[in-house]
């Protein structure tokens, strides 16, 4: 049996100051000895390193009439570094840059066109050029001139766990064999490729319909139609990446993209447009019993709770195991908070020691 070392020690204290610190905001010593149940000294030397090491900072006292060391507040230096969220969708990119703190700094736009060029979405139509120039061009601007720690990019199709890139090309115009490795030398930070519903579904775990839940199922219903699997809180993404692409699945002749995505339920009576997505989900349920069902994309936030509730009956006359169906709890874009929290999981991890 391994024992701590003083700087392993010195590393779990440090981690654990920091995650409250996250967590909590300013905090002064007592209070974080508190919260951890670390010693005075303890705290003490974990304050003047994290200081040195440029984590964080003094802002400011806890009470206007106290003065002295132990009123003193500590924070995270938000821009120790920034991190980059893109969607990459077939018709717009859309870029967030986030600080350390997880704060939004900028963000930026461009629309994608035929072919792969694009101008600014503000109509600053000066910037155009094939997708990697697009999202690189977009990420510059949201970034304002930070330093990037991590570039996290979702873009639909199959990202090859072995490789990081797509195994097939997906239907965004312009998009090449090559743009993971023209962004790379583009962009001053990593950059990561995902699966942009993966990312939805990390978003979604994080704080979303899935929050506090180990297993679940996303089913994304946009223009797009496609699944992400999360079992034993891990996000399961297959041997080759295809984990979740049910949009393959044959349908009574036709692919099953083809009968769930936005047109072909526009216009559709509620309980047939349930029928469909009980149909589709069924499979993942009997076969991985998630025991929950996040709706999520355009279609699944415009359902809501009434859609919600008939796939909710349609799966119980259906599947051998109970199943919740919920709708998205993400308000704004599920994507772009999957790479955002992805980027600064990478982040925090390296300046922060992995936990």
């Amino acid at each position: 049996m391994r024992t701590a070392t003083p700087s392993t020690a010195r590393a779990i204290n440090d981690r654990l100051a920091l995650d409250l610190l996250l967590e909590r905001g300013p905090l002064t010593a007592p209070q974080i000895r508190a919260l951890t149940g670390l010693s005075r000294p303890t705290v003490s030397d974990l304050i003047e390193r994290l200081q040195a090491s440029g984590l964080i900072e003094a802002g400011g006292e806890a009470g206007g009439h106290r003065r002295g060391p132990n009123a003193r507040l500590y924070r995270i230096v938000a821009g120790r570094a920034h991190v980059a969220g893109v969607d990459v969708r077939r018709d717009a990119v859309t870029v967030t840059v986030a600080d350390l703190t997880g704060a939004i700094t900028g963000t930026a736009g461009r629309e994608v066109g035929a072919g792969g060029d694009g101008a600014n979405r503000t109509g600053d139509t000066g910037d155009t050029g094939d997708i990697a120039e697009l999202v690189a061009g977009a990420v510059a601007e949201a970034a304002g001139g930070r330093p990037l720690h991590a570039v996290v990019v979702g873009a639909p199709g199959l990202v090859d766990p072995r490789t990081g890139d797509l195994s097939r090309l997906n239907d965004v115009p312009g998009w090449r064999g090559s743009v993971l490795r023209e962004l790379r030398s583009r962009l001053d930070g990593p950059v990561v490729l995902e699966n942009e519903v993966n990312l939805a579904a990390l978003a979604e775990h994080r704080e979303g319909a899935a929050a506090g839940r180990a297993d679940f199922v996303l089913l994304w219903l946009d223009d797009g139609v496609g699944a992400a699997v999360v079992l034993d809180g891990r996000l399961r993404r297959g041997v080759s990446g295809g984990a979740g692409e049910i949009g393959f699945l044959d349908a009574g002749g036709r692919p099953l993209c083809d009968v769930l995505n936005g047109a072909a339920l526009r216009g559709l009576a509620a309980g047939e447009v349930a029928a469909r997505v009980a149909a589709a989900v069924f499979p993942a349920v009997a076969l991985l019993d998630p025991g929950l069902v996040v709706l999520a994309g355009e279609v699944g936030r415009a359902g809501g709770g009434e859609l919600a509730a008939l796939v909710t009956d349609r799966l119980a006359g259906l599947a051998p195991v109970p199943v919740e169906v919920r709708v998205t709890a993400i308000e704004d874009n599920p994507v772009l908070r999957g790479a955002v929290a992805t980027g600064l999981s990478t982040a925090r991890d390296d300046l922060f020691g992995a936990p």
